[in-house]
């Protein structure tokens, strides 16, 4: 049963660090982005436009969300 749980454990943790990645891909593509371009940000099943600071404001704190969360999972 242990190992069960450990396992499921580790497959959380290898999502929250693949999830990390794509944020950290997203933010740094943003960056390179000219200032007028627009962008479009998905919101659930709709994709809007929005700008490119918007953005980054966004995945950032999904990044950091995601962050917090593994920072919990390592410190069980």
């Amino acid at each position: 049963m242990a190992t069960a749980s450990s396992s499921a454990s580790a497959e959380t943790k290898l999502n929250l660090v693949k999830e990390i990645r794509t944020h950290e891909v997203a933010v740094a593509e943003l960056g390179h982005l000219p200032a007028s371009r627009p962008v479009y940000q998905k919101t659930g099943n709709l994709f809007f436009r929005t700008t490119i600071q918007k953005a980054t404001a966004s995945e950032q704190k999904l990044l950091d969300s995601a962050k917090a969360k593994l920072g919990k999972l390592n410190s069980s």
